[in-house]
């Protein structure tokens, strides 16, 4: 009997284990803001998740004033993005459109920063294509 309730359990954790290994971790952050706390808060995310599941594929999407997270001079957490742009898994992109309505220049965001011709899109393709969303405010 004892034997049988072993077998069972491990035939469910080794089902679990197999099934969560089928979902990779991928998360896009949508981030619209230019506050420093939201800012702080997606990078202790970042952090926290990369060094829990270093397999995990994370990426920023800025719109609004959220480009002043890779802004040198504006963002407080830019030495933070630095270090996590060494990640190649994780990526810090802002929107075009977004940049154009500031008077913002691609040259004036931090070297490795990317972007996207349209911040919105980019997180709705994100979406489609199965990356869960988090949408970074408080």
């Amino acid at each position: 009997m004892i034997k049988r309730v072993f077998l069972s359990l491990w035939l469910t954790m080794s089902f679990g284990l197999v099934h969560a290994q089928e979902h990779p971790y991928r998360v896009v952050f949508d981030l619209t803001s230019g506050d420093s706390l939201n800012h702080q808060a997606v990078m202790r995310w970042i952090k926290g998740i990369t060094a829990s599941h270093p397999d995990a594929e994370l990426e920023v999407v800025m719109y609004g004033k959220g480009f002043e997270l890779v802004m040198p001079g504006k963002s407080t957490v830019i030495e933070d993005v630095r270090v996590a742009m060494k990640n190649s898994r994780v990526s810090f992109k802002a929107c075009q459109i977004a940049l154009r309505s500031h008077k913002v220049e691609k040259d004036q965001l931090v070297e490795g920063a990317q972007t996207v011709p349209d911040g919105i899109y980019e997180i709705v393709s994100k979406q489609q294509d199965g990356w869960a969303y988090i949408k970074v405010g408080r």
